[in-house]
């Protein structure tokens, strides 16, 4: 008997983008799914699209943007699946995408999340990711990013987690650790998610036959001061909650790297923040960062309370999760000089 799978769809907005989402998933080899659309208070007639193309559509209708992390946690709540997929809504799946996530969750009971191999929907020679990898500062990035698809990433391989583009996650892994954090509203929350996955003695694999093509920040914008903000300030809130008082200790060292690093970026046109001052302004990104930091104080006795939690639940040590950030770690060069 196949196992269902609920597939979670968040959408703000994207109603250019959902015929071509949703015509992909009715052609799936398998079949066993639910898909549950989460609207985050869209206005460009999203909801009665789908209502009118896709009636078997399980919807929720927020009068406002809740973010990403609280609407899929929505969609979560209301999900019969064996397994919960988290979905873009600026994709086009594989029509053996689902077939091939299922395959690999089924062949062992350890694994909790399962990643797509996503492709740039631009351009399908070149690679979204591939699951994501970690910097020491807690900033992520999708593995192979940007790097030409030559068959390098087409073996079924263990990784650090998956992109929440994409994701399978066992629903009994869910209930162990929790849901998505909503503190974070959305980026670095799957990342987030799968570290404590993998604290918990979780495995995340790769698929690479479950192929989605993907948009790539179709909702929020490629470097949008909402998007900057976010990623800034829940980084921090990242490494507080889950990562090992020894890294901790070095997390300013590793943030004066960081910035450094993004100032030269600046300076010699490369990477994210030369992206961002070119679109807006240099004292902009200035701004950014001072108010995600502020932010992220503000709320630190909040993350410490999720801190001692997490700790109560780690079934891997500390070297354990050493070694794991280390093979699957990202440089800081690869993370600030690199779009």
């Amino acid at each position: 008997m196949n196992p269902l799978a609920s597939i979670i769809i968040l959408n703000l907005n994207g109603k250019k983008f959902l015929k071509d989402c949703f015509e992909s998933l009715k052609r799936q080899t398998y079949q066993s799914f639910e898909i549950i659309l989460v609207d985050n208070g869209s206005i460009d007639g999203s909801v009665e699209f789908i209502k009118k193309n896709f009636p078997e559509t399980k919807i929720i209708v927020n009068k406002e943007n809740l973010g990403f992390a609280y609407a899929n946690n929505q969609g979560f709540k209301i999900a019969n699946g064996k397994y919960f997929i988290t979905l873009n809504n600026d994709t086009k799946a594989d029509k053996k995408w689902l077939e091939n996530l299922i395959l690999i969750a089924e062949s062992n009971k350890k694994i909790g999340m399962v990643a797509s191999k996503i492709i740039s929907l631009k351009d399908p020679n070149l690679i979204d990711s591939v699951g994501v990898n970690v910097c020491l500062n807690g900033m992520s990035r999708g593995r192979g990013r940007l790097e030409i698809d030559k068959g390098q990433y087409d073996k079924v391989e263990e990784i650090f987690l998956p992109s929440a583009c994409a994701a399978l996650y066992r629903k009994k892994m869910l209930e162990e650790i929790g849901f998505f954090d909503d503190n974070f509203f959305a980026y670095c929350e799957d990342t987030d998610l799968g570290i404590r996955g993998r604290l918990a003695g979780w495995k995340a694999f790769l698929s690479p036959q479950a192929v989605v093509y993907h948009y790539y920040s179709g909702t929020a914008g490629k470097y949008s001061p909402l998007k900057a903000f976010l990623v800034e300030r829940n980084h921090f809130w990242l490494v507080i909650k889950n990562f090992p008082l020894g890294l901790i200790l070095f997390y300013p060292f590793f943030t004066l790297w960081y910035y450094f690093l993004h100032f030269y970026g600046f300076l010699t046109k490369r990477g994210s923040s030369s992206k961002f001052v070119q679109s807006f302004s240099f004292w902009r990104l200035i701004y950014v960062i001072f108010k995600a930091y502020f932010s992220a104080l503000i709320r630190l006795p909040r993350i410490l309370g999720q801190r001692y939690s997490i700790k109560k639940q780690q079934k891997i040590s500390n070297k354990d999760f050493y070694l794991l950030l280390k093979k699957f770690r990202l440089s800081f060069k690869e993370v600030t000089l690199k779009e």
